[in-house]
């Protein structure tokens, strides 16, 4: 079975409805850059260009693209203007393949031998953090698994609320303490409570703060290594949750977080309500981090297992 087995006609109207706005932004673009042109020449290539930077692709990327673009006109005999969206979607579904697979099997199983399977969440204030942790703990147990979220974000008691909120609603137990507390000790009471009660599935949600990077590291690593106490390999996922519609400021988070902690997967929210859709393309390829999930709307079921065939084919309306 291929990986589309598991993408249903529900999530693809789900992906097509969340990437409407950018659709619309790229589609219109495109469409005035080769208004009137029978080839793909330079001048096609030079506003194919302004197209994926003003789309928040990113430089870098966007250069990655033309590059392929123009190696394959030059490599076949004829390929007019009409046909570029065909292939724009092929080589930029191409390009991405190319940096690492795509998350294969069910979506949001959990895998073989890693019991409970802890995910630690990153990110700063705003980006949709809690609101992530909590439609990830809906989809892990609607996936038939038993959740744990843990209120590691002492520093904030809206954050611990929020979380309690999110844990009433989809139904799952919440591990917390006293604002101030230690979110190391947190962390530690969630594993412990979590491995007596069998659990599959930990999710712990950490302070949302970037101005100092050295403390930010050091809180990370503190909590990493308590949680190793209880669960010698986690965390399995470090899970960076980005604002796609900040576009390039979601690129300098990425940065910066990288740089602190060993983030291993991307989450890229509130891709529905922005037309800059396109800083998934530039972020999977510039990070050498899967993006694993994406945020379409404020449903329970918007949160979906990136899938880069498809995130691309619905971009270019295929």
């Amino acid at each position: 079975m291929g990986i589309f087995s598991f993408f249903s006609k529900e999530k693809k109207e789900t992906l097509d409805k969340g990437l409407e706005k950018t659709k619309q932004g790229v589609f219109s673009k495109l469409a005035r850059a080769i208004a009137g042109k029978s080839k793909i020449d330079d001048d096609v290539l030079d506003n194919l260009e302004e197209v994926f930077v003003t789309s928040d692709v990113g430089v870098d990327t966007t250069l990655k693209i033309l590059d392929r673009i123009q190696k394959r006109v030059a490599r076949d005999k004829y390929v007019g203007a009409g046909e570029l969206n065909d292939l724009l979607c092929e080589e930029i579904t191409d390009m991405l393949a190319e940096n690492d697979t795509d998350t294969v099997g069910s979506d949001f199983a959990v895998p073989a031998g890693k019991r409970p399977y802890v995910i630690m969440v990153v990110g700063v204030n705003g980006v949709g953090k809690t609101t992530t942790i909590g439609k990830l703990a809906y989809q892990f147990k609607k996936a038939g698994n038993s959740v744990v979220l843990g209120a590691a974000d002492t520093f904030r008691a809206a954050a611990v609320e929020q979380l309690d909120i999110w844990g009433e609603r989809v139904g799952v137990p919440v591990v917390k303490q006293k604002m101030g507390a230690d979110p190391a000790s947190v962390a530690f009471d969630t594993l412990t409570s979590a491995k007596a009660h069998g659990a599959d599935v930990v999710i712990i949600d950490t302070a949302g703060r970037l101005h100092n990077k050295k403390g930010l590291m050091d809180e990370l690593t503190k909590i990493k290594n308590v949680m190793k106490r209880v669960v010698p390999d986690a965390p399995h996922e470090i899970l960076l949750v980005l604002d796609g519609s900040t576009g390039q400021n979601a690129f300098e988070q990425a940065r910066q977080f990288v740089a602190a902690t060993e983030v291993n997967e991307l989450a890229i929210t509130k891709l529905d309500g922005t037309a800059k859709g396109g800083v998934v393309i530039g972020i999977s390829d510039q990070f050498k981090i899967p993006v694993k999930y994406i945020g379409l709307g404020e449903g329970m079921e918007d949160l979906q297992i990136f899938r880069k065939e498809e995130f691309v084919k619905s971009l270019f309306g295929k």
